[in-house]
């Protein structure tokens, strides 16, 4: 259908709908049985058996199938029947398949609640109340309001607008936004871009308001005909998993090299080829960190999952990662370090305070209240906080005031005018135009000044009056407004004469108190090492105000207005960017230079921002924030983190557990890869030394299996340290293994490999028989080495004694270890897993030494962190000191 060629009003007759009401409840629900929900259709996922043969392309497991094939025909060509070692290997490789498929799922799962948390809402006229729905719930015939921010849900037909200008360049490519309007017809070769009486799903709303008819829905849209594009995307990888991927490779290469030099070392020795390929592709399969990447995932995954509790909901992984090394918040004032619960709490004119009981008041309030895009619903104001402290303080006149003034323009406010005009009807003929805005900007559009009823010529003093006393206003927290108008006979032609000659009515002051949380997040913050900085569109006077009543400006802190940063150079904001905490009447160009100026200077900087205007802001930042409750979905689309609550304190609590999962997977990866080079020590000094093997093939899967896995897991759900905020922000170039952890994780595997041999080398000297096969020192070999790994997990948890931390405080660390325990146990002390994993049974004596030997890396490790902490104390590392330049130039207030 052709719905650019057809008149609004035979659009809605087709669609059998009501432009004012909108659909009923029960035509919606006949339309989503017929239509489907609004959604794309994505790339099939694959179902549980594609999934679980995937799991055998990876190359290691194909090595693993190899060496049990080859176990196998050896077997039938001996005539011995033995096929222990290939079932071992089978049972193992189909248990690891599971486990994938298990994590894959967990994983994708994740992916789709995050989407599900963060899918655009759509505002609609449904048995003719408004209301907002998940857009996924839209039908053809549904009454769709847009305004300045929304992205628009569906395709549409035009029924409204006022200055509506729409961005289609994820269709067009033609990033400048169009005018919108409801009137015009136009052919079916009319080019997209020039249909302007259309909105197509995924374009935006940049400026006004308006209505429009749902016409198509889901792949019925113009984008969804491109959908297959979108279906071919690919789930781009982390910086972190890309990382720890070639890590891996690098880590795998070095160890198949080393167990090429066992295999041959083992040959010289006269061992077996079977039984050393056997050691050997245990070894490279168990020593390999191939599901490091995998793991990581699992790890964000269940770490996003939290954050949503916390009413934070990440919507790029990636964000994850960077969100631990934030070390700037730039944060706006508005509804996000104050409460955005406004009231009016004073008026006043060029000459003096106003009774708010006054006429004057009424007069100015009633302006004000008609340059207002609020709605009044059953004695409930919805809209923006500004307008409606407004609305509230006329008494919810607003339906009233527009049945006498019927508005007939309006030019929308944005960031750079600082400013919304409308132009009323006036019953008695002509019209009048209303500006309300920031006082400093509407007085360059006056030539007048309302006083006591009457007008006068705005003269140079009163005009310095007016603004003394915004500053004073100002100073005292108060948000503040300023009101104009003009009446005319005949409407002037452009947006530019409607603006000029007005008359200046006064000023209106509200608050907005800070929120009682944000001064200990401040706090917080300050404290993490992480530097907050408020930006705002208010008077500089009140964002001071704010900022010291907060913390966030000190006694000798600065503020700069938005005027003063453009008479700056970026280069000279850079070199004094830590000059200041405060930015005062600024644009969204200009949070753009701030973060770019932190950036030069190493900064991780995190965002917030709500408006349309904010999206290049949100996009240039390492972690852009958008406002979930006040936000756009222009802002949202863009961001990296969405605050369902729009609280500054928010953003703390996901930088510190930004910062926990950071380390859990740091963690994670100490621990297995230390682990890994324990087993490689263990098998390669033994073939060196021509020691027989201390291990078997299936031991090493065994290990790989059981107490890799699980600690790994359980390490990745740590609790997070409580001074974790007490710590400098890591930054993004520093080395995955900076802080000594490169080091501490050779050291560490080098100890647990040397205690393996150590246990296998008591067991073969002094319990196993000249010249018989080493199975007790084999046995106690094996013992030491699966639960040595076990007690290192718990030197893994942090950097502090795992006594004064608390050694059950991860429940999950705790049954994995008990599991792991277990098991182990188990294939020594139950015959029929003895005879399969051939371990020999062992008696109290070589208990104890087992046990002493796996508790040694505890001791070990706890004596390094103690002398560690006592350097630390002795040596503190120097504090990174920011050092103010230009002070003297600058303007401190």
């Amino acid at each position: 259908m052709d719905w650019q060629n057809l008149s609004k009003e035979e659009c809605v007759k087709k669609l059998e709908t009501n432009q004012n009401k909108g659909l009923s409840t029960s035509q919606v629900k006949k339309r989503l049985e017929q239509y489907g929900a609004n959604e794309l259709t994505h790339k099939k996922k694959n179902g549980f058996f594609k999934k679980f043969i995937s799991q055998f392309s990876d190359f290691m497991v194909i090595i693993l199938l190899i060496a049990a094939a080859v176990s196998f025909i050896t077997s039938l060509i001996r005539h011995d029947m033995d096929f222990i070692d290939s079932i071992i290997i089978l049972t193992i490789v189909v248990v690891n398949a599971f486990t994938g498929v298990i994590q894959e799922s967990r994983a994708e799962k994740a992916i789709e609640a995050l989407k599900k948390l963060s899918s655009p809402q759509a505002t609609v006229l449904r048995d003719g109340k408004e209301m907002k729905i998940d857009s996924s719930g839209l039908v053809p015939g549904d009454i769709v309001v847009l305004s300045t921010g929304d992205m628009v849900p569906a395709d549409l037909r035009i029924l409204e607008s006022y200055s509506l200008k729409a961005e289609e360049s994820a269709l067009t490519g033609e990033s400048v936004p169009v005018e919108k309007s409801p009137n015009g017809i136009f052919s079916s070769d009319t080019p997209i871009g020039d249909r302007t009486n259309m909105l197509f799903s995924g374009s935006s709303i940049t400026a006004g308001r308006g209505k429009g008819v749902v016409v198509a829905t889901a792949m019925k849209t113009e984008v969804g005909k491109i959908a297959h594009m979108i279906n071919t995307e690919e789930t781009p990888q982390t910086p972190l998993q890309n990382h720890l991927a070639k890590t891996s490779k690098v880590l795998g290469i070095g160890a198949l090299i080393i167990c090429g030099l066992i295999f041959i070392l083992g040959l010289f020795q006269h061992i077996s080829p079977l039984e050393m390929f056997m050691i050997s592709i245990s070894l490279a399969v168990a020593a390999i960190p191939e599901g490091l990447p995998v793991i990581v995932t699992i790890v964000l995954a269940m770490g996003v999952k939290r954050m949503v509790t916390n009413r934070a909901i990440i919507r790029r992984l990636p964000a994850v990662e960077t969100l631990g090394g934030a070390s700037v918040i730039c944060s706006d004032k508005t509804g996000t370090l104050t409460q955005n619960k406004m009231t009016v709490v004073e008026m006043a004119d060029s000459e003096h305070a106003l009774d708010l009981r006054g006429t004057e008041p009424e007069f100015m309030l009633n302006l004000a209240v008609l340059c207002n895009n609020c709605t009044v619903s059953a004695e409930r104001v919805n809209g923006d906080p500004t307008e409606a402290a407004l609305v509230i303080a006329s008494k919810n006149k607003k339906n009233v005031l527009e049945q006498q003034y019927p508005r007939i323009k309006e030019i929308p406010f944005s960031s750079d005018r600082k400013r919304m005009t409308t132009v009323h009807r006036l019953h008695t003929g002509g019209y009048r135009i209303i500006t309300k805005g920031a006082p400093d900007v509407l007085l360059n559009l006056c030539t007048g000044v309302h006083i006591q009823n009457n007008s006068h010529t705005l003269t140079a003093s009163v005009k310095n009056r007016i603004m003394h006393r915004n500053s004073d206003m100002a100073s005292r927290s108060l948000r503040v407004l300023g009101v104009a108008y003009k009446d005319v006979t005949e409407l002037p032609s452009g947006e530019k004469m409607i603006e000029s000659n007005l008359t200046f009515c006064g000023l209106i002051g509200m608050i907005d108190p800070p929120r009682p949380e944000a001064k200990e997040a401040v706090r917080m913050c300050k404290q993490a090492g992480i530097r907050p900085v408020m930006i705002t569109g208010d008077h500089v006077a009140t964002a001071t105000a704010i900022g010291r009543e907060l913390g966030i400006l000190d006694e000798n802190g600065m503020a700069l207005t938005g005027a003063q940063l453009d008479q700056m150079e970026q280069h000279q904001l850079e070199k004094e960017i830590y000059n200041y905490c405060v930015y005062a009447r600024v644009s969204p160009a200009h949070k753009v230079r701030i973060v770019k100026a932190f950036q030069a200077r190493g900064e991780v900087v995190a965002m917030t921002g709500d408006g349309v205007n904010d999206a290049p802001a949100l996009k240039a930042a390492d972690i852009g924030c958008a406002m979930g409750q006040s936000g756009t979905d222009v802002a949202k689309g863009a961001s990296d983190l969405i605050l369902t609550d729009d609280n500054f304190s928010t953003i703390v609590s996901a930088v510190r557990e930004g910062r926990g999962i950071y380390e859990n997977i740091r963690k994670t990866i100490h621990f297995l890869i230390s682990c890994n080079i324990g087993e490689i020590i263990t098998i390669l000094v033994a073939f060196i030394f021509g020691m027989p093997s201390p291990l078997l093939a299936i031991q090493l899967l065994w290990v790989n299996l059981v107490t890799d896995s699980l600690p790994a897991l359980a390490l990745g759900v740590d609790p997070i340290d409580d001074d974790i905020m007490q710590r400098k922000p890591s930054r993004q170039s520093k080395s995955l293994f900076g802080n000594g952890m490169g080091y501490n994780i050779v050291v560490e595997g080098c100890m647990i490999g040397v205690l393996s041999l150590l246990a296998f080398t008591i067991g073969r000297v002094f319990f196993d028989g000249a010249g018989t096969e080493p199975l007790i020192g084999r046995t106690m070999a094996f013992a030491v080495l699966s639960l040595s790994q076990v007690a290192h997990a718990f030197n893994m948890r942090s950097e502090h004694s795992i006594f004064h931390i608390g050694v059950f405080k991860n429940r999950k660390l705790v049954i994995a270890a008990l599991a792991c325990i277990a098991l182990q146990v188990s294939v020594i002390l139950i015959p029929p897993l003895s005879a399969v994993f051939k371990t020999a049974h062992l008696g109290i004596l070589q208990w104890a030494i087992v046990i002493g030997l796996a508790l040694v890396p505890i001791v070990v490790v706890e004596i390094e962190k103690l002398l560690f902490r006592m350097i630390r104390a002795l040596f503190p590392p120097k504090e990174k000191s920011h050092k103010k330049v230009n002070k003297k130039e600058a303007k401190q207030l």
